[in-house]
C-alpha cells in the first residue's frame, strides 16, 4: 500500500487505485512507474500484478495517468473497486472448464509463457500448454471464453476462438497437432480488439541471407524501418541475423526483406539456427576457397607473364588471336569465381541499392572489357594505352574470396561462448509415464513430467527434486566449483550435471522457460546487438559505395585531363583501384565482430549483458552503488537474538511471527520464520494484511491488529520500545525486527547476516579500477556502518526507503558520475532502472533481473568488476577496429586514386588493392579475435591479452 503518513508536495496531489489489464509481474509495474514519473518525478506507484491492481499517488490528473498506463502497453479498467467485484463474482459463479483454443502469433514455448502470465493474472489457478507450431492452446479455468480470448491479446497474441470450430470452418480434415490455422482465417473480430493485440511488439530473430557487406547491413536496416509497426531493428552483419520488436507478423517482415534483394528466415530454435549457421559457414568457406583457388589458377600464371618480361600488348593479328582465346577463358573464370559477387550486384540494382560487390562487379567487368575493347579494335586505342588487363580481373576475384574465405574460418569462432552453452542442453532425457521410463527427446517433456537422471548426466529441464539425493555441478551456469548437495524440494536447472546418486524430480520448467534457455537468449541477444559507438561507423557505411563509386568517377576524370600518356590506361587504372580498394566490410565488422567475443567474454565470467548500449556504458562507469543485503552480505540472515516483553510467551509469539510473514519471500522474513518455526504452533488466520514499504507490514489476527517491521513503523504507531532495550552491547549494531500490537512491543529480533567471502577482494577490485564505491541500503545506520567500516567502503547511507535509493542514484547523475547499481531485491528496482547500468544478482527477484542492464549469475562483487573489466577491453577492441578501418580507407583510396604518382611515378595496381582490400577484413577480425584470449586481472596477472 502506499504510504499515506508522507508528507504530500502539494494539494494537487491524489491517490488513485485502478485496475490495469496486462500486468504479469514487477517489471510490468516498473514500466508504468517510468512513464508517471517522466510526467510527475515525485509520483509514487505501486502495483500487484496478479490482483491487476495499481495504486498511484500524484499530482497528474486520472486521465494522464490512465495515458500513462496505456503508452505503457496495458490496459486501464477503471477503478479497482468496481472491477474486482467483476471477476469475483464471475470466478465464483463459473465452474473449472477446460478450453482448446486457436491462437496465432506463437512461436516457441516463451509465447506460452507469456499468456500463462497474462491469463494467471486473472485466474491464479489456470493452467495454460501450448502448441506453437500447431497454433493450439490449452485452458484449464473458470474464466469465462471471452475473458480468456481478452487475456491472449492483452499479452499480444491474435485470439481465434475454439479451436475444433475454427478448424472446421475451413472445410479441411485438420490434425490439430500437425496443422497451423493459415493466415487467411477470416478473423470477425472487433475494431477494439485488434487494437488490444497490437498493443505488444512481438520479439522476431531472423537469419539472412545474401549479406556481403556493411551497406547491405543499411539496404536491410532501412527496409526493416520502413515497415509499419516495427518498433526496433537490428541487423548484425558479423552473425548474418536481424533482431526485430515488431506489431507486425514475421511474414511481413521477411516479405520487406525480400524486396531489397535478401533472403530472411525467422529463427525458432537456436539450437538449430546454430547448426544451420554453422552448415552455411561451412558451405561458404569451401566455396569462396575453391573460386579463390580457380582465380589464381588463372591470374597468377598470366601476372607472372608480364612480370617476367612477358608482352601484355596486342600488336599484330596472331596477338588479337591468343589474347581473344585467354580473354574467353578468363570470362568463364569470372563467370564462375565472381558469380555470387555479380549475382549481388544484380539484386541491388534492381532494387535501386547498391553495395561492395557493386564495386567488384563494375572494377573486374570494366578491367575486362577495357581488354576486349583493345583485342576487337586495338587501333582505337594510342599504342601505349594498348596493354590488358586479364590478369587483373581474375586476381581480384581470387585475392577477393581467399580473403573472404579467412574471414569466414575467423568469424565462426566468435561465436564460440554461445555454442558452449547450447551444447550444456543434452538431446534425450528419460521420463517416468505410467510407473515405466521411456526415453524422450528433451522437446517433448511437458510440465509436471516426472524425469529420471542418473550419475553423471546432464539435467535436461528445470524442476523440483522429489526423490533421492545428489550433488550436482551447476559451474557451468553461476561459476560455483564445489558442487551442490540436492535433496527433495530443491531446485534443480538445465544443462548441469548430476553426481554421484540418481534423482527424480517434477519438470517445472521446459523449453524457452529453463534458467540456461533465458541465458541463451540473454547472450544471444546480446550478441547482436550494437552499443552507441557503432553509429558512427553505420553512417558511414550507408554512404560508402556511391561515395566511392564518385570518387572513382572523380579519379577517372582526373586523369583524363590531367594525366600523362597513356591516359586511357591510366584512368582505368585508377578508376578501378579505387573500386576495388574501398572495403566497407572492415566498417561493418569493426564493431559486431568485438560486441559478440565480448557479449560472451563477460558470460564466462558471469555477467550476461542485456544488449551492445549496456556493454559500452558498463565500460564508461565511474561510481558504484550497491545494496547491502544479498549483495555485500550472503543474503540468508539469521536471527541470533531476541528480547520478550516482560510476560509474553515465545510459542505464541513465534506463531505470530509466522502467521504474518507466511508466503513472504524477503531474506529478513525468512529468518523469522526460520526462527520461529522451532517453537511455533499452527499458524493464526490473517486479515486485512498491508505491506507499509521500507517499514515492514500490519496484519490483523483473531480481531486484533499487529504490527511487525522496523523502528520506524512501531514509532509511527506512538509504542514505546523501552521495555526491550538490549542488555548486550554486542547486538547494537544488528538489524532489529520489532513485533507490536496497539498497545505495547511485544518482542525484539536481532537480525545478523554474514559477509560474503568475495565481497571484500570485489570493492578492493572495483576501487582499484578508479570506481567509487557507495552502500545504499534500507538496514539501520550501526549494522551499515559495521558493513562498510569492516569492507572500507568509500561512502554509505542507511534506512533508506527504495525512493530513497533513486533519488541518491539521480543525484549522483546530475553531478556527472556514471553509476552503477547493483541489488538483488524489488526495493532495488527504481533504482536499477534509473541507473546507468543495472546489475541484478542472479539470486535476486525477478523484479530486479527485469530492470536490470547486467545479471550476474554468479551473485558476488568479483564478478562486477570482471564484467567492467571485459567491457572495457570490448570498447578499446572496437575502437582500434574502427580506427583501424576508417585509417584504412581513408588513406588506401587516395593511393589508389594515384594521388602519389606526381612525385613518385607509382600507380597502386588493381591487384594490389584487391589483396589490401581483403587484408583490411582479415586485419579486424583478427584483432577482434584476440578478445577471446582476454583474462582478467583477478584470475592471472600473466597472459593477458587488451
Amino acid at each position: 500500500m502506499l504510504d499515506n503518513n508522507e508528507t504530500i508536495a502539494s494539494p494537487d496531489t491524489i491517490t488513485l487505485d485502478l485496475a490495469v489489464g496486462g500486468m504479469s509481474c514487477q517489471g510490468c509495474v516498473s514500466k508504468v512507474r517510468q512513464k508517471v514519473q517522466h510526467q510527475d518525478a515525485n509520483a509514487q506507484v505501486l502495483g500487484t500484478p496478479a490482483d491487476n491492481r495499481l495504486e498511484v499517488k500524484t499530482r497528474l490528473s486520472k486521465e494522464q495517468v490512465e495515458s500513462c498506463v496505456r503508452d505503457a502497453g496495458y490496459q486501464t479498467l477503471g477503478d479497482f473497486e468496481t472491477q474486482v467485484s467483476v471477476v469475483n463474482t464471475e470466478q465464483e459463479t463459473l465452474q473449472q472448464a477446460h478450453y482448446q483454443l486457436a491462437v496465432e502469433g506463437m512461436s516457441c514455448q516463451k509465447c506460452v509463457t507469456k499468456i500463462r502470465q497474462s491469463i494467471k493474472s486473472l485466474d491464479a489457478e489456470a493452467q495454460v500448454d501450448g502448441q506453437p507450431k500447431a497454433n493450439r492452446l490449452e485452458v484449464t479455468t473458470a474464466l469465462s471464453q471471452q475473458r480468456i480470448g481478452d487475456a491472449i491479446i492483452d499479452a499480444g497474441y491474435e485470439y481465434f476462438g475454439d479451436y475444433i470450430e475454427v478448424a472446421q470452418s475451413l472445410e479441411s480434415a485438420v490434425e490439430p497437432d500437425s496443422t497451423p490455422i493459415p493466415p487467411a482465417v477470416e478473423k470477425e473480430r472487433s475494431t477494439k480488439d485488434q487494437k488490444a493485440g497490437n498493443e505488444h511488439a512481438h520479439q522476431y530473430q531472423f537469419s539472412l541471407t545474401g549479406i556481403t557487406c556493411a551497406g547491405c547491413v543499411n539496404t536491410i536496416q532501412k527496409a526493416l524501418d520502413r515497415v509499419s509497426g516495427v518498433e526496433k531493428a537490428e541487423v548484425n552483419f558479423a552473425s548474418r541475423t536481424a533482431q526485430v520488436s515488431s506489431l507486425t507478423d514475421a511474414e511481413t517482415l521477411i516479405k520487406a526483406v525480400e524486396s531489397s534483394g535478401y533472403g530472411a528466415s525467422l529463427i525458432e530454435d537456436a539450437d538449430k539456427a546454430d547448426e544451420d549457421r554453422q552448415q552455411n559457414e561451412r558451405k561458404e568457406f569451401h566455396d569462396k576457397r575453391n573460386y579463390a583457388v580457380l582465380g589464381l589458377l588463372v591470374g597468377v600464371p598470366l601476372m607472372l607473364y608480364g612480370l617476367l618480361g612477358g608482352n601484355m600488348m596486342v600488336e599484330t593479328g596472331g596477338q588479337r588471336l591468343a589474347w581473344g582465346l585467354v580473354g574467353a577463358l578468363t570470362l568463364l573464370v569470372m563467370s564462375v569465381s565472381g558469380k555470387h559477387y555479380y549475382r549481388s550486384a544484380w539484386r541491388a540494382f534492381k532494387s535501386r541499392q547498391s553495395n561492395m560487390d557493386t564495386l567488384i562487379t563494375i572494377g573486374t567487368i570494366s578491367a575486362w572489357l577495357y581488354s576486349m575493347a583493345i583485342i576487337i579494335s586495338p587501333y582505337v586505342f594510342p599504342e601505349n594505352a594498348r596493354h590488358l588487363y586479364f590478369e587483373a580481373s581474375v586476381m581480384i576475384l581470387g585475392l577477393i574470396n581467399l580473403g573472404q574465405a579467412l574471414e569466414v574460418r575467423a568469424r565462426g569462432k566468435t561465436s564460440a561462448a554461445l555454442r558452449r552453452l547450447l551444447d550444456l542442453r543434452p538431446k534425450f532425457a528419460m521420463v517416468v509415464r505410467e510407473g515405466s521410463e521411456i526415453s524422450l527427446a528433451v522437446e517433448q517433456i511437458q510440465i509436471d513430467d516426472v524425469v529420471r537422471v542418473r550419475s553423471g548426466e546432464k539435467f535436461p529441464v528445470d524442476g523440483l527434486v522429489s526423490d533421492g539425493q545428489s550433488s550436482v555441478d551447476e559451474s557451468m551456469l553461476t561459476g560455483e566449483p564445489v558442487p551442490i548437495e540436492k535433496h527433495p524440494g530443491d531446485k534443480v536447472s538445465a544443462g548441469t550435471i548430476n553426481g554421484k546418486g540418481s534423482l527424480t524430480y517434477r519438470a517445472t520448467g521446459i523449453g524457452s522457460d529453463t534458467l540456461l534457455a533465458q541465458i541463451i537468449d540473454m547472450v544471444g541477444t546480446a550478441q547482436n546487438s550494437k552499443p552507441p559507438i557503432s553509429r558512427l561507423a553505420d553512417q558511414v557505411s550507408s554512404v560508402f559505395v556511391p561515395s566511392v563509386m564518385i570518387l572513382a568517377t572523380l579519379a577517372a576524370l582526373a586523369w583524363f585531363n590531367f594525366g600523362p600518356a597513356p591516359v586511357m590506361v591510366h584512368m582505368m587504372v585508377a578508376a578501378v583501384s579505387v573500386l576495388i580498394i574501398a572495403c566497407p566490410c572492415a566498417l561493418g565488422l569493426a564493431t559486431p565482430i568485438s560486441t559478440m567475443i565480448g557479449v560472451g567474454k563477460a558470460a564466462e565470467y558471469g555477467g550476461l549483458i542485456r544488449n551492445g548500449e549496456s556493454l559500452q556504458r558498463a565500460s564508461e562507469l565511474t561510481t558504484i552503488v550497491l545494496d547491502k543485503t544479498g549483495t555485500i552480505t550472503e543474503g540468508k540472515p539469521k536471527v541470533v537474538h531476541q528480547v520478550l516483553a516482560s510476560g509474553e510467551d515465545e510459542t505464541h509469539l513465534a506463531t505470530l511471527v509466522s502467521s504474518l510473514e507466511k508466503g513472504a519471500n524477503h531474506p529478513l522474513a525468512n529468518a523469522l520464520i526460520d526462527h520461529a518455526e522451532v517453537t511455533s504452533q499452527d499458524t493464526y488466520e490473517t486479515s486485512h494484511f498491508e505491506s507499509i514499504v521500507g517499514r515492514g507490514l500490519q496484519a490483523e489476527i483473531q480481531g486484533e491488529t499487529f504490527f511487525l517491521g522496523n523502528e520506524a513503523l512501531i514509532k509511527e504507531q506512538n509504542i514505546d520500545l523501552s521495555s526491550l532495550a538490549l542488555v548486550n552491547e554486542k547486538y547494537a549494531a544488528s538489524t532489529k525486527v520489532y513485533l507490536a500490537n496497539r498497545r505495547q512491543a511485544l518482542a525484539v529480533f536481532c537480525i545478523e547476516d554474514p559477509i560474503k567471502a568475495s565481497s571484500e577482494s570485489g570493492i578492493k577490485t572495483l576501487q582499484k579500477a578508479g570506481l567509487k564505491v557507495i552502500m545504499l541500503t534500507g538496514d539501520n545506520k550501526n549494522s551499515a556502518a559495521l558493513v562498510a567500516n569492516k569492507l572500507n567502503i568509500d561512502e554509505f547511507h542507511a534506512e533508506l526507503m527504495p525512493n530513497d535509493k533513486l533519488n541518491w542514484v539521480r543525484t549522483l547523475q546530475a553531478k556527472g558520475e556514471v553509476v552503477g547499481m547493483i541489488g538483488d531485491g524489488i526495493n532495488d528496482a527504481p533504482a536499477l532502472a534509473q541507473a546507468d547500468v543495472g546489475f541484478a544478482m542472479g539470486a535476486g527477484t525477478d523484479v530486479a533481473m527485469e530492470s536490470a542492464d547486467i545479471t550476474l549469475i554468479r551473485s558476488d562483487l568479483t564478478s562486477v568488476a570482471q564484467v567492467i573489466e571485459v567491457s572495457q577491453a570490448t570498447l578499446g577492441n572496437i575502437k582500434q577496429n574502427l580506427w583501424g578501418a576508417f585509417a584504412y580507407n581513408s588513406l588506401g583510396i587516395p593511393l589508389a586514386a594515384g594521388v602519389l604518382f606526381p612525385f613518385t611515378g607509382w600507380l597502386l595496381s588493381p591487384i594490389i588493392a584487391g589483396a589490401a582490400m581483403s587484408l583490411s577484413s582479415i586485419t579486424v577480425v583478427a584483432n577482434a579475435n584476440r578478445l577471446r584470449r582476454f583474462v582478467s586481472r583477478l584470475t592471472d596477472n600473466s597472459n593477458q591479452d587488451r
